[in-house]
C-alpha cells in the first residue's frame, strides 16, 4: 500500500466533491423554482457528507485533508452553464446541465474505485462515498429522461 497515492487520490476527489458542493450550493440560491432550491440543497448537503467521509480517511492515513473547493475550470463552466438555464426557466436545460455536471463527478469516482493501487481501506471509503454520487447521477438522469 502506498499511503502517498492513496492520501492523493482522496484528496483529489475530495476536491471534486467540494467543488460539486459549492456548485450545488450556488444553484440552490439561483433557483427560482423551490423544487429545484430543494433538491440542489440535498445534492450540497450529501457532497458534503461524502467530502468530510473522504477527508477523514485521509486524517486516518495520516495525510493532511483538503478542505476547499477549487472550483475547476470545467465545474464552474457547468454551473455558469445551468445558471443560464435558471434564466430560462427551462426545466429540461436545467437537467441537462445538472446531469453533465453529474457525469463528471461520477466518471472520477469511478476511475479512483478502479484504482487497482489503492488500499483496501481507501477503496472502500470511496466506494461509500460514490453511493451517493451514484444517486444523484441516477436520479438526475431519471428526472432527464421524464422530460424528454
Amino acid at each position: 500500500m502506498n499511503r502517498d497515492h492513496d492520501i492523493s487520490v482522496l484528496n483529489g476527489l475530495t476536491k471534486t466533491t467540494l467543488d460539486s458542493m459549492k456548485g450545488y450550493e450556488d444553484a440552490a440560491k439561483d433557483a427560482e423554482s423551490t423544487r429545484f432550491a430543494t433538491m440542489f440543497a440535498d445534492f450540497a448537503r450529501d457532497r458534503g457528507e461524502a467530502a468530510r467521509a473522504l477527508q477523514a480517511e485521509v486524517a486516518r492515513l495520516g495525510g493532511t485533508s483538503e478542505t476547499g473547493s477549487s472550483f475547476l475550470a470545467a465545474a464552474h463552466r457547468t454551473f455558469l452553464d445551468l445558471k443560464q438555464a435558471f434564466t430560462s426557466n427551462d426545466d429540461k436545460a436545467i437537467v441537462i446541465e445538472v446531469e453533465r455536471g453529474e457525469d463528471h463527478i461520477k466518471a472520477k469516482f469511478e476511475d479512483a474505485l478502479n484504482d487497482a493501487e489503492l488500499a483496501a481501506e481507501s477503496n472502500a471509503v470511496i466506494r461509500e462515498a460514490f453511493t451517493t454520487v451514484r444517486q444523484g447521477h441516477d436520479q438526475m438522469s431519471a428526472l432527464k429522461h421524464s422530460l424528454a
